[in-house]
C-alpha cells in the first residue's frame, strides 16, 4: 500500500553517483540498506502528501520543467533528523536558485488546488539528499565517521524532476529541466 507520494529533484550522472557511492559503503558496513531496497534514486525532495492523483500534476510539472535550467548543487555537509526514522543526509548549500526552484514548484502546485504541507511551506522547507534511514542508535555515528570518508563537497546539477509514490518507489514521470532530454 503507498505511503504517499513525493516530487523530487534527481542529479546529474556523476553527483548521483557520488550519492550512491555513500549508500553502498553503507550498505556494505550493514549500517542502512532500506533505500537501496525501496529501490529509491538519489533526490531531494521537493515536495510531499499522502494522497494525490498523479495525472493531475503531470502536465504541471512538465511545464514547470520546461521553464527550468539545470540547477548547480554542491552538498557540503553531513545531517540527521534523529527521530523514529534516523535519518542521515546530505545537505546542500541552501542557495537562492535551489530555495526560488521550490518556492516556484510550490506555487505552481498550489494553484491547482493541492495543499502544501507545513514541512514544504517556503519558510520551513529543509533541502537534503537522504544517504541513510532506519540507522540504528547505536550505528549512528560510525555512519557520520563513513560519511565524513567522502570528500565534500560534492558538487554537480539538478537535472530531472519527478514524481514516484513510495514505498517501495514507483516513479509516475519525469521530466529534464530545461533542454536536456526528456525521460
Amino acid at each position: 500500500m503507498s505511503q504517499g507520494f513525493s516530487i523530487e529533484l534527481y542529479f546529474d550522472p556523476a553527483l548521483e553517483n557520488q550519492v550512491l557511492k555513500a549508500w553502498n559503503v553503507l550498505a556494505r558496513r550493514q549500517i542502512s540498506t532500506q533505500l537501496i531496497e525501496m529501490e529509491s534514486r538519489p533526490h531531494i525532495s521537493l515536495f510531499s502528501t499522502p494522497f494525490l492523483d498523479p495525472a493531475k500534476l503531470e502536465s504541471v510539472v512538465k511545464s514547470f520543467a520546461s521553464k527550468q535550467e539545470p540547477l548547480p548543487l554542491s552538498f557540503s555537509s553531513i545531517g540527521a533528523f534523529p527521530n523514529e526514522n534516523n535519518l542521515l543526509f546530505l545537505a546542500p548549500a541552501p542557495t537562492m536558485a535551489l530555495l526560488q526552484f521550490q518556492a516556484q514548484l510550490s506555487g505552481a502546485i498550489k494553484k491547482e488546488g493541492i495543499e502544501i504541507g507545513k514541512d514544504f511551506k517556503l519558510d520551513s522547507w529543509i533541502p537534503f539528499c537522504p544517504v541513510a534511514q532506519q540507522v540504528p542508535k547505536t550505528r549512528i555515528s560510525e555512519a557520520f565517521c563513513v560519511l565524513r570518508e567522502l570528500k565534500l563537497p560534492v558538487s554537480g546539477y539538478a537535472m530531472e524532476i519527478g514524481l514516484v509514490e513510495f514505498s517501495p518507489v514507483r516513479e509516475h514521470f519525469s521530466f529534464g529541466l530545461g533542454n536536456s532530454i526528456e525521460t
